[in-house]
């Protein structure tokens, strides 16, 4: 891995926590079976010439019942986000982040190339739309960045996760600059949203995160025998890029944006974990 990646220090032995209490595991393999009936309906749909013709509130509508049928409630606050060209950027934690993110607004997502070589998932993400970033290659950054400007200039949506590496959600990163750029370039709005995993009432959960070394069948089954989970989804005010000068003041203005959250971390990180994000920008 380049040292210029950025990588979070949250690991599973040191972060992750299970939520208070668990559920039957008949009930978890209940909550597996209709997200696996979600995943291959969608499945079905991404091989078809119809999925260019899906309403946007239907996919919508479908990401909220992803998240819904592995356990979890949904909350969302904030005005809906606007349509037309729109870079939509949100901090990172888990794999649930991308339904979410969906449930706000369709969007095509920003993944890592190595996502494109993955057996069956790969040719599902290009298909749907993903668009790609070779990590390992700085020089690739520029044709990255006028890929996303292109699309956004057309009226897409963009989802982007900036810190590039999960956390585990009591800790965040930092946003990294170069996908602002793009939202500049093609003189759309930014649309930051602010994640938050909660047990019940509780202080923030860490039991959805998917950090470190953790496997993704881990991490749903974490998620799918949890009880009282709940994301929290708040839809920040919209910045516009034509306010700010350079992608470091838009990128800046994207982070002030996200509501104050405990950010305070229990547990000492001793060691750089390896990305889990779908985005590396």
């Amino acid at each position: 891995m380049s040292t210029w990646l950025p990588a979070a220090p949250c690991t599973p032995a040191t972060c992750v926590e299970r939520s208070r209490g668990a559920v039957a595991a008949p009930r978890a393999v209940l909550r597996l079976a209709a997200l696996a009936f979600l995943l291959l309906a969608a499945v079905a749909v991404v091989l078809t010439p119809v999925r260019r013709r899906v309403p946007a509130a239907v996919v919508a509508r479908w990401s909220r019942w992803v998240v819904r049928a592995a356990g979890v409630r949904v909350r969302v606050t904030g005005a809906p986000a606007p349509a037309g060209g729109l870079l939509l950027v949100a901090n990172h934690v888990s794999w649930l982040d991308i339904p979410l993110l969906a449930a706000v607004r369709p969007a095509r997502m920003l993944a890592k190339s190595e996502v494109r070589q993955w057996p069956v998932a790969g040719a599902l993400a290009a298909r749907g739309g993903a668009l790609f970033i070779e990590r390992d290659r700085l020089r690739a950054l520029p044709d990255t960045v006028a890929a996303l400007a292109l699309a956004l200039r057309a009226g897409a949506a963009v989802a982007a996760f900036p810190e590039g590496s999960t956390w585990c959600g009591r800790a965040h990163g930092a946003y990294r600059r170069a996908v602002f750029q793009a939202a500049l370039d093609a003189g759309v709005p930014v649309q930051p949203v602010h994640l938050r995993y909660r047990a019940g009432e509780r202080e923030v959960s860490t039991a959805p995160a998917f950090v470190g070394a953790d496997t993704l069948l881990a991490s749903v089954w974490r998620v799918a025998s949890s009880r009282g989970l709940t994301a929290e989804v708040e839809v920040c005010p919209v910045v516009p890029a034509g306010r700010h000068p350079d992608r470091r003041s838009l990128a800046e203005a994207a982070e002030a944006a996200r509501r104050t959250f405990p950010t305070s971390h229990p547990h000492g990180h001793q060691r750089k974990a390896p990305s889990k994000s779908m985005c590396l920008l």
